[in-house]
């Protein structure tokens, strides 16, 4: 079982494991510079400013940095819940266009756990919509192991 979630744990382990993420990281220059902060609920709630220098076509956030805030917002999730755990699986529904120059919301649950396995959930949303969704599964990193999980275990779940 995990610890409650705190802003403690969040920014520590963020600091500690991610200090250079393209992500998060404030000192890396290319970092999305997302700033995860924990809701009451034990969510994680981010702003993206959406620059035009992270598009795609043009006035179109590209794909690839949505899959990447995605990602982000969960793993900080996880952190808000002092996990360190790394993607084993990703899975984005792009429901509509993210618009360059607009803000949006990227926003992350827990929906549970099983030993090492961790099952999330998050969305972006711009001007009230959803413009695309993630599940994902996240391995927990052991310290002294590398233990992982096979397919069929990660199917099961």
């Amino acid at each position: 079982m995990t610890a409650q979630p705190n802003i403690t744990s969040l920014c520590e382990r963020c600091g500690q494991e991610h200090p250079d993420c393209v992500v998060c990281s404030p000192t890396n220059p290319v970092s999305l510079q997302l700033r995860p902060e924990l809701r009451a609920d034990g969510s994680v709630e981010a702003v993206f400013p959406c620059k035009s220098s992270f598009q795609g076509y043009t006035g179109i956030l590209h794909g690839g940095v949505t899959a990447a805030l995605l990602d982000g917002i969960m793993t900080h999730c996880l952190f808000a819940h002092d996990v360190s755990a790394v993607t084993a699986q990703l899975s984005i529904r792009f429901r509509q266009p993210i618009a360059i120059g607009t803000p949006l919301i990227a926003r992350a649950r827990r929906k549970r756990s099983h030993g090492p396995l961790h099952i999330l959930e998050a969305e972006l949303i711009q001007n009230g919509q959803i413009k695309a969704t993630a599940s994902a599964k996240f391995l927990e990193q052991q310290p002294t192991s590398s233990s992982h999980l096979t397919n069929r275990q990660l199917s099961s779940t």
